[in-house]
């Protein structure tokens, strides 16, 4: 629990392979997995700048906490392209969600964190922001506003996980 942010809700991976990812962790059980292939940003900016940026994204539960598969597939500039650079994959960022995404975006400018990228998707209540933390604590910190579509997305997938019987284990979406 951070007194700043609140409670650790994801964890983002950024992988090579979304769909050899989605199965290695289907191997370990944990499912089923939302499967976006084109997400579409309202903006993404990265260190202040428009980026081009084209992922895919999948989702899925293990208990309270929600794993994010993210692989970009072009090379505009993100916190993502810069993590697959520096030649890792894996573990990239942790995510704290939040109903008042301005005022905890205000709190951490203020308390001196710095934005590496930041975006919006499915209009004002889909915004999100990396703060730059890896060198920090080896990971980068995300907060994301689930007030709007995002979190009634997000609440659906943990209902799914907790009763999934092993069946229909990757699901296309959008």
């Amino acid at each position: 629990m951070s007194r700043i942010f609140g409670r650790v809700a994801q964890i983002g991976y950024v992988v090579v392979d979304i769909e050899a990812s989605m199965r290695q962790w289907l191997r370990h059980g944990v499912g089923p997995w939302f499967y976006i292939e084109r997400v579409q940003t309202d903006y993404f900016r990265h260190r202040g700048v428009d980026s081009p940026v084209e992922m895919s994204i999948a989702l899925a539960n293990s208990g309270d906490v929600q794993l994010e598969l993210i692989q970009q597939r072009n090379d505009a500039p993100s916190m993502y392209r810069e993590f697959l650079d520096s030649g890792r994959s894996g573990a990239q960022h942790i995510a704290y969600w939040t109903t008042e995404f301005e005022a905890l975006y205000q709190r951490a400018l203020a308390a001196g964190y710095t934005v590496g990228h930041e975006g919006q998707i499915g209009g004002e209540r889909g915004k999100f922001a990396y703060l730059d933390t890896e060198h920090d604590q080896g990971t980068v910190i995300e907060i994301s506003d689930i007030s709007g579509a995002k979190g009634q997305l997000f609440a659906y997938i943990r209902e799914q996980a907790d009763s999934w019987d092993g069946t229909d284990p990757i699901r296309r979406i959008g």
